[in-house]
């Protein structure tokens, strides 16, 4: 490993992608790193957990992680990053993949700061970085769980120094996420807008579509003595007249067993398995590009509580020039709506939107794009982050 600095420092980033290597997990983090290095710092990727690992095969955690170590070191091996990755694992017997142990400790010693995205807990061995900050992608349960004296979850935060929340509206008199005595910083999904440019021969598919879990086994949270929802499927199911109400098509790709996709095809959606159309990165990407737009929705934990949060796969889409039609979460306090881009919190408001679209496809294309380069474009998100963190 090279012990001379760039000049604005070296960064470890560090998430789950190894432990959940699925494509959109993988992008979230490789857009930090490609940022990160845009902007002139020397970017790590590390995975330091003692956690097996999820196969998506056998659907289930298992110790050993080989093979999602090679499905995520080959992606950033093409990207520049074949020499600046870790993943040590640290039940069992152990292993270090990437960098040696020596190596990941000096890392740790020497690095100017470590980026939880994600906010993972952190191993012993990371508190040696001079500075940790803590990147919240899935913002309100955190926050719930600190108002409610979890002491386990003030202990993995307060092994932070600064902290950042994709839920934007976090402070403001019509958000609901519970006040905290740690000081949270908006923030969103950087993305690179080169990775997500459609090659000329590409054009925009006959149908909206998105890429979801039906199901998630995740408790609700309980706030004020209200429960609020991790699940996708009940969102989903508050719209599922929508084909019968546009002349547009419908798709959904996800895990749905066979009496979802009957279900959904009764009320005249087209279903795809998640595990065929984002098996890899390419083929994740590629399925983005097919799409004529995106249709989807957000959580129950962002939308009643107006959290702010909009979604790191919706930034991709718009990035690729394919119209976002997604529920509002009060994102559009923050970003442009209403070409390119709309929230909805009514089916009417769907059907607007879609025929909205339709009218001028390539000016809401051009207009997505145009977005996701104003607001999300890595170098100048992550710029941002770090200027606040200062660093």
């Amino acid at each position: 490993m090279k012990t001379i600095k760039s000049p604005r420092g070296r960064i470890i980033v560090t998430g789950m992608a190894v432990y959940l290597p699925m494509p959109g997990v993988v992008y979230q983090i490789l857009h930090y790193l490609i940022g990160l290095r845009r902007l002139g710092y020397d970017a790590y990727y590390v995975e330091d957990s003692t956690r097996w690992v999820y196969d998506s095969i056998a659907e289930d955690v298992v110790p050993d992680p080989a093979g999602n170590v090679g499905i995520v070191a080959g992606i950033l091996d093409s990207h520049g990053f074949g020499s600046r990755w870790a993943f040590r694992n640290n039940h069992d017997e152990g292993w270090c993949y990437g960098l040696t142990e020596a190596q990941l400790c000096a890392l740790y010693r020497d690095a100017d700061a470590l980026l939880n995205v994600t906010g993972q807990t952190l191993h012993e061995d990371q508190l040696a970085c001079q500075r940790r900050v803590y990147i919240e992608s899935d913002p309100f349960a955190t926050q719930v769980r600190l108002h409610q004296g979890d002491a386990e979850e003030r202990a993995r935060l307060a092994a932070h120094d600064t902290f950042f929340t994709f839920g934007e509206n976090i402070g403001a008199p019509d958000c609901g996420i519970p006040a905290t005595d740690f000081d949270w910083l908006p923030t969103r999904q950087p993305v690179d807008m080169e990775l997500w440019q459609p090659p000329a021969r590409i054009a925009a598919g006959p149908r909206y579509t998105t890429i979801t879990s039906w199901v998630n086994h995740v408790e609700s949270i309980v706030h004020d003595g209200e429960a609020y929802y991790w699940q996708k499927d009940r969102e989903f199911e508050t719209f599922l007249e929508l084909p019968h109400r546009s002349p547009a098509s419908f798709e959904l790709a996800s895990n749905g067993d066979d009496e979802v996709v009957r279900m959904l095809a009764s009320h005249g959606w087209r279903h795809v398995p998640a595990n065929e159309v984002a098996k890899d990165a390419h083929s994740y990407r590629a399925y983005v590009w097919g799409s004529r737009g995106e249709f989807t929705v957000a959580r129950d934990q962002y939308v009643r509580p107006r959290t702010g949060w909009f979604s790191d796969r919706s930034a991709c889409f718009l990035a690729a020039g394919r119209p976002v039609i997604t529920q509002e979460t009060a994102f559009s306090k923050f970003l442009p709506t209403g070409r390119g881009l709309f929230a909805f919190s009514t089916l009417d408001q769907i059907v607007a939107a879609v025929d909205s679209i339709e009218t001028d496809y390539e000016a809401h294309s051009k207009a997505a794009r145009e977005i996701a380069a104003e607001y999300f474009a890595a170098e100048k998100v992550i710029d941002s982050l770090m200027t606040r963190a200062r660093l």
